[in-house]
């Protein structure tokens, strides 16, 4: 699952739209992944449908992420055929189990806080000196958005890759974080003009 994880940090996509992510919504020439449909749990089932705006999105990913969906993609195809007749994928789930089935969303928010205790209580040897702290999946997507709003990226361009209908949203969810961000506009001016006057 670590291929997962690494994309739900890395892009910022719902739990859901990462479940419902197909091989054929991921073009690694291109470096992107294309957003469009969800999985939820309804009645205790798996059901899949649109996404939470309904419209579909492109969402550009980095080398890096390249580089771990090309081996997680190998390490599947190599499972395919180990398994053989009892793999039970009958679709081209990114994310799947073991068997080749498609994962319930309950399962991959639970191995966050599992994969936590883990680390925070091992079962051999002493707990690590700084213990991580409790986090839900759905903070990954947050860490996302307001690393991309710190480093100075346009609301419209985080609200687009987030997949919000509307920037409006962005402005309202973020709005703690673009507040801070603001704070620091006048130093960023100030630090400029200095620049510029030391270069002249």
């Amino acid at each position: 699952m670590f291929a997962f994880f690494h994309l739900a940090a890395y892009s910022g996509a719902r739990r859901g739209e990462l479940l419902n992510l197909r091989w054929t919504h991921v073009d690694l020439n291109s470096r992107q992944i294309i957003i469009k449909g969800s999985t939820a749990v309804i009645d205790g089932k798996r059901v899949e449908g649109t996404t939470k705006g309904g419209r579909s999105r492109v969402v550009p990913v980095g080398a890096e992420t390249v580089a771990v969906l090309r081996k997680h993609q190998e390490k599947q195809e190599e499972d395919r055929k180990l398994l053989g007749d009892a793999w039970r994928g009958k679709d081209d789930y990114v994310f799947t189990t073991g068997w080749g089935e498609p994962i319930y969303p309950d399962t991959v928010t639970g191995l966050m806080r599992d994969f936590i205790n883990r680390y925070n209580n091992p079962k051999d040897g002493e707990p690590p000196a700084e213990l991580l702290p409790y986090a839900r999946l759905h903070d990954l997507r947050h860490i996302h958005a307001t690393m991309l709003l710190l480093a100075g990226v346009s609301v419209h361009v985080v609200a687009a890759r987030l997949g919000h209908a509307d920037p409006a949203i962005t402005l309202r969810v973020y709005a703690h974080v673009i507040r801070s961000a603001e704070t620091a506009v006048a130093d960023i001016f100030a630090q400029a003009l200095d620049d510029e006057g030391s270069s002249s």
